[in-house]
């Protein structure tokens, strides 16, 4: 029998791999896309020397895990189908570290209408018939100027026939 005490004795205790910069980050981005700027952030929050998280974000992008442009993409097609405005969308983009021609390119590939989505927003708080009066119509400004909408896609939307 064994003493349960003694270094032979009991269950052996698994040794825990520490995971690599490069384990760490693939784990993130198997679960949703992340951009470079994001990515390198949450690997040195979780302790990795900056130059370290770098260099295996750099290495997850040149093998094609990480890709600023499929994350902007991304990103646009999710706030756009949540109700956010191109206004909104762009400056949140802006803070992941895009420059203005990767978020001008990732706002290109919306195939939607963006008034039509300011109005479908508007649908959605007001009922099908829209605003109804003044102070409706203030509200749902206010909310579509909220979520990132231009004055030309709120106008639109708060002043519209139903036929329209």
């Amino acid at each position: 029998m064994h003493d349960a005490d003694s270094p032979e004795g009991g269950r052996k205790k698994r040794r825990v791999r520490e995971q690599t910069p490069v384990q760490r980050a693939l784990g993130l981005l198997v679960r949703r896309e992340h951009s470079r700027k994001e990515l390198t952030r949450k690997l040195t929050a979780r302790g990795i020397e900056t130059d370290d998280a770098e260099a295996a974000v750099s290495k997850l992008t040149e093998a094609g895990w990480q890709d600023d442009t499929r994350f902007a993409e991304n990103l646009v097609r999710m706030r756009a189908n949540t109700g956010y405005g191109p206004i909104h969308i762009r400056a949140e983009l802006g803070t992941h570290g895009l420059d203005s021609a990767q978020i001008a390119t990732a706002l290109d590939t919306f195939e939607g209408d963006w008034t039509e989505n300011a109005r479908d927003l508007v649908r959605r708080r007001f009922g099908e018939a829209g605003p109804q009066d003044l102070l409706q119509r203030r509200k749902a400004a206010d909310l579509l100027a909220r979520r990132g909408f231009d004055g030309d896609s709120i106008r639109r939307a708060t002043r519209y026939d139903i036929e329209d």
